[in-house]
């Protein structure tokens, strides 16, 4: 049985394990910081604001996770000890840099009632079972007029069929510099308006 519940609600006894979902599902993204899942785990832990993440849960353990956030709301709060301490003075005193201009800042077009749903992922173990989907659709019945994903990989079609298949439609497209380098060659942005029919 999958059950989706927030972050805070899970409590801080869960904090590492919804990290460990998260920098699992980012790895290749977060690997300028390590490349090693438990370091990553030690520096992201601290900055996940719970209250922003919603949860899929299976068997009591965190299999899927996502971050919701309003208007000029922060799915992180990074500090630049815990950074420090993971990732040693100098590396730490710039991933704490680079973590607080790429992650911080709300979408461009926020307002009341659009929610960004931002880093989706599910733990390797438990893809292909249901449980992403079951995130998105509870995360579909909240009280927001319209949700947007951005910064979705050209190349995740297993993230953008999905997607497509929830009713969510493409509303942008970013190009990447360097794309060869890259691997992808733009980041896709997708809305969903709550009176579409999934």
């Amino acid at each position: 049985m999958i059950e989706i519940r927030r972050g805070d609600e899970l409590g801080e006894s869960s904090r590492r394990r919804i990290t460990e979902v998260l920098v699992r599902g980012f790895a290749d993204d977060f690997a300028y910081f390590s490349k090693d899942p438990r370091v990553l785990a030690d520096a992201f832990a601290h900055m996940l604001v719970l209250e922003r993440f919603y949860v899929a849960v299976v068997d009591g353990e965190p299999a899927a996770v996502a971050s919701v956030t309003e208007g000029a709301q922060e799915c992180f709060a990074p500090e630049r000890r815990p950074f420090r301490d993971a990732l040693g003075r100098v590396h730490g005193a710039i991933s704490y840099r680079i973590v607080r201009s790429q992650f911080l800042g709300a979408y461009d077009g926020a307002r009341d009632g659009l929610a960004e749903v931002g880093f989706v992922t599910t733990a390797p173990e438990h893809q292909g079972r249901g449980v992403g989907t079951a995130l998105l659709r509870h995360l579909m019945e909240l009280p927001y007029d319209e949700l947007v994903l951005r910064d979705i990989k050209d190349t995740n079609a297993p993230a953008l069929g999905l997607y497509r298949k929830l009713g969510f439609v493409e509303t942008g497209r970013r190009p990447v510099r360097f794309s060869r380098r890259a691997g992808f060659s733009a980041y896709v942005t997708m809305s969903r308006a709550r009176d579409v029919a999934s």
